[in-house]
């Protein structure tokens, strides 16, 4: 199996799961629902979800125990690209080839869009039974993880950082939730010890690789295949891999990453080949 088809396999999984989550909620406000399927889904790769979903499997042969913890964290990731989008901070107008959430719906439900999504991924969460993954992922998504890395990212723009500086912006706003992703599946599988922290290493190498690879895509990347705008980074003179390393060194760092990944899934043997690939597939990619 293919990473593509891996991917494509735990998408399906992961939006049956959203739907039905989301049907059982008719009595919200038609609008409010009808935005927040907009966002959910409108495309994507919804690679977190199938980390987490990989995980459980490989640690337990099966991914049904992951799947509320699989559909919170893309309901944070969703939530977390609804505000990025505002102008209030990276004023996007494209995501995924359709327009952006405050210019579908307005800025005042974009907003709470997020703020629904956000709410809504805890309630999912605990569907879990275990306080173990929510307390995962209200780290990824809180001050020490996505929401510190976007004020990062904020007083980085139009500034100098260091290689060392944006590593850290990036492993709290992308790295963190792809860590998140993997632990939660692999708790939820009952890991031991080892297990988890072989995949806790192979979530943050894989989160960097991630990182360095969206910001080489939008320098050399295709509009039409991204579904947003090529070079917006250097418009708005934000701190990326390419522009503090330089490009040729940013694909080294992002290749040596994805090793990393892989060299920490040896525990494993063969059964991790899917992450494994996953991994590869990151700086593979071309949207």
């Amino acid at each position: 199996m293919t990473a593509e088809e891996f991917l494509a396999a735990k998408s399906v999984k992961t939006r049956r799961a959203l739907n039905a989550f989301l049907n059982a909620r008719g009595d919200s406000p038609p609008t409010l629902l009808e935005a927040i399927r907009y966002t959910l889904f409108a495309g994507g790769k919804q690679f977190r979800p199938a980390l987490a979903l990989g995980a459980a499997e490989l640690i337990s042969g099966d991914d049904a125990c992951a799947l509320p913890a699989a559909c919170a964290i893309e309901m944070l990731h969703c939530y977390s690209l609804v505000h990025d989008d505002l102008p209030a901070m990276d004023d996007d107008d494209l995501r995924r080839g359709k327009p952006t959430v405050h210019k579908a719906y307005g800025e005042a439900l974009a907003i709470l869009v997020g703020d629904a999504l956000a709410t809504l991924a805890f309630e999912m969460a605990a569907e879990a039974n275990d306080v173990r993954v929510v307390r995962e992922i209200a780290e990824a998504a809180g001050p020490r993880g996505m929401a510190g890395g976007q004020v990062l990212d904020l007083q980085a723009a139009s500034n100098t950082v260091s290689l060392e500086q944006l590593r850290e912006l990036h492993a709290r706003k992308t790295g963190a939730l792809i860590r998140a992703s993997v632990r939660c599946g692999a708790l939820l599988a009952d890991a031991n010890t080892k297990q988890l922290d072989a995949l806790t290493a192979y979530g943050e190498h894989t989160g960097l690789a991630f990182q360095i690879a969206d910001d080489i895509l939008d320098v050399v990347g295709s509009k039409d295949r991204l579904g947003k705008p090529i070079g917006s980074d250097a418009a708005k003179a934000k701190s990326t891999y390419p522009a503090v390393v330089g490009l040729e060194r940013a694909r080294e760092l992002a290749n040596e990453a994805t090793d990393a990944a892989i060299e920490a899934l040896v525990l494993f043997g063969d059964a991790a080949d899917p992450l494994r690939k996953l991994a590869r597939f990151v700086v593979e990619r071309d949207s």
